[in-house]
């Protein structure tokens, strides 16, 4: 935060008015639930991007990265969805929205940098505008971090900004979490309704670890596969004659998926709804302390989204099957898929030896090295300085 202070006034000439940050996320199990009005249990990342910003006081929003060189500058009345893209579009995206929504702000000065992973799976575009829309609501004094209901109205204008202005058609589980999420704690979020609960998540009492593994796969999610897939949901539901998918039965979801055209359709759906059952499942689980049923849905999750929702790859394939292998009690991709991280859930003590053999695996199968590390979940966006 030094450092990204300093920087800030070589870039701007003068000091920031402070500096946010936001958590990345992990979704533990509920992939590709949100958009069909389902459940999800994603908990925060150690790792975040941090903002430091100040107003600018003219109705322009200048934008800078520690990743790249150069100041992007528009005009709030300027935004939109081919200006100014890029990176910045998820910036100038979050103060289009809270304009949108009747919100009083005006223009920033903004430079970010992040510990989390690009292209990781680990929502690093959710984390930047989370940052920027919570600088947004203590500079503006909108008064939005103070309770779940007003985080929840941010959550909600960060979604806007992915969808509208950077062309990303998420669902709202990312934002969800980088701003309600408690430490030692997962987040049970009903994306039909928006109720949020806690569920107590910490495993080092149990002797156990997260592991999350970046395949350094990339993925991008404007690529038009999550589309697809978003897209077939929605049509399945209107077929079907339900809202979104999270209204089909699962005790007649064989009735429900002969009524849909043979093939991937029902594949995408039989995921959908088994998803959404094994997220309730998972939550039972971990109240009851049951790390080895959670881990059996892992691996239930990840076949699921590997045979029928089809959003798996080569190298998540094999970090999950290597990880179980040497002594995770389950293992699974997580986020948009097409790349990214998986998590396990390993002994403590076996932590190092299953990033070892993953990153043994993976270069007896000619794929570029993967980045192993654990992690704790850990708080929400908030002011650091």
């Amino acid at each position: 935060m030094d450092r990204l202070a300093a920087d800030f006034e070589r870039i701007f000439g003068a000091a920031p008015t402070g500096v946010w940050s936001a958590p990345g996320r992990v979704n533990l199990i509920g992939e590709h639930t949100d958009y069909n009005g389902g459940l999800c249990l994603p908990i925060a990342l150690p790792q975040r991007t941090y903002a430091a910003v100040s107003r600018s006081g003219d109705g322009v929003l200048r934008m800078a990265s520690a990743q790249q060189d150069g100041v992007v500058e528009v005009s709030l009345d300027e935004i939109s969805p081919e200006r100014p893209g890029g990176w910045s579009a998820y910036v100038a995206g979050v103060l289009w929205a809270l304009a949108k929504d009747g919100l009083e702000v005006g223009g920033l000065d903004v430079l970010v940098d992040s510990t989390v992973p690009l292209g990781a799976g680990l929502s690093s575009s959710a984390a930047l505008e989370c940052a920027v829309a919570a600088a947004s609501s203590d500079l503006f004094a909108l008064g939005l971090l103070g309770s779940a209901d007003g985080r929840g109205r941010l959550a909600a204008r960060c979604v806007e900004a992915e969808n509208t202005i950077a062309g990303a058609p998420t669902g709202g589980m990312d934002q969800s979490a980088s701003l309600l999420c408690d430490e030692r704690a997962a987040l049970l979020l009903d994306c039909r309704s928006g109720d949020t609960r806690q569920v107590p998540f910490d495993l080092g009492g149990a002797g156990h670890v997260l592991l999350v593994t970046d395949t350094r796969a990339e993925h991008a999610l404007v690529d038009g596969q999550y589309a697809a897939r978003r897209g077939a949901c929605e049509q399945a539901a209107r077929d079907l004659g339900v809202e979104t998918l999270r209204e089909v039965d699962p005790t007649a979801l064989d009735e429900a998926l002969a009524r849909l055209s043979p093939g991937e359709v029902r594949r995408r759906v039989r995921h959908v709804v088994t998803e959404i059952e094994r997220v309730e499942a998972a939550v039972r689980a971990l109240e009851a302390d049951d790390l080895t049923e959670v881990g059996r849905l892992f691996d239930a999750s990840h076949a699921s989204l590997r045979d029928d929702y089809e959003v798996s790859c080569a190298e998540l394939d094999v970090a999950t099957s290597t990880a179980r292998a040497h002594g995770a009690l389950g293992a699974r991709m997580t986020g948009g898929g097409f790349g990214g991280s998986c998590i396990a859930i390993v002994p403590s003590d076996r932590a190092d030896a299953v990033a070892t053999a993953i990153e043994a695996a993976f270069a007896e199968a000619g794929f570029a090295a993967p980045q192993s590390f654990t992690v704790t979940a850990s708080g929400p966006a908030a002011r650091d300085r």
